[in-house]
């Protein structure tokens, strides 16, 4: 059995994972893995895995998304109100793309860029299990390409702390 803390770590993209074909050519790519904090989260259907992982923003990063949402309607971009209110398999503003025992890929499309994150679980790995995050993203024009240099900064500490947070409360 492979040793896996609870401390967040950047980690190699997942060559398991949905999103692998993905990976080549794209615009940003990373992989964030912790240890599962209980037996009860190596069991938890993949959904509310990825619930409880996503739903654990700090306060700070809802306050980026209502800047974000701001700035982004202007060129165009689809706001955090108007992806929720799709219609479709939804984890906030994330559609579903695919969902099995150990991983779930949620993402979305837009004219400006295709992005996909992928919450898998190594049921294996450590104590409980671990939970890889990965994301890929392929811009598909100037405003895609501006809108990553952006927000990279932020989205890999968004992930690293919504795992972080998720770990704390025993993603429960």
């Amino acid at each position: 059995m492979q040793e896996m803390s609870n401390v967040v770590r950047a980690v190699a993209l997942p060559p398991g994972a949905g999103i692998a074909p993905l990976y080549p050519g794209s615009n940003l790519a990373d992989a964030y893995a912790v240890g599962l904090p209980t037996a009860q989260a190596r069991q938890m259907d993949m959904q509310s895995l990825a619930r409880q992982l996503l739903g654990s923003q700090p306060g700070w990063a809802r306050s980026l998304m209502v800047l974000r949402d701001a700035i982004v309607a202007r060129f165009g971009i689809q706001t955090a109100r108007q992806l929720e209110a799709k219609p479709g398999k939804r984890i906030g503003i994330f559609r579903i793309y695919a969902v099995s025992d150990d991983e779930i890929v949620v993402g979305e499309d837009d004219s400006h860029l295709d992005f996909r994150l992928s919450v898998l679980r190594n049921r294996d790995a450590g104590r409980h299990g671990s939970v890889t995050v990965a994301s890929v993203v392929h811009c598909h024009n100037w405003v895609g390409r501006a809108y990553i240099l952006l927000i990279r900064p932020f989205h890999k500490l968004i992930v690293r702390r919504s795992l972080a947070r998720a770990v704390r409360q025993g993603f429960a």
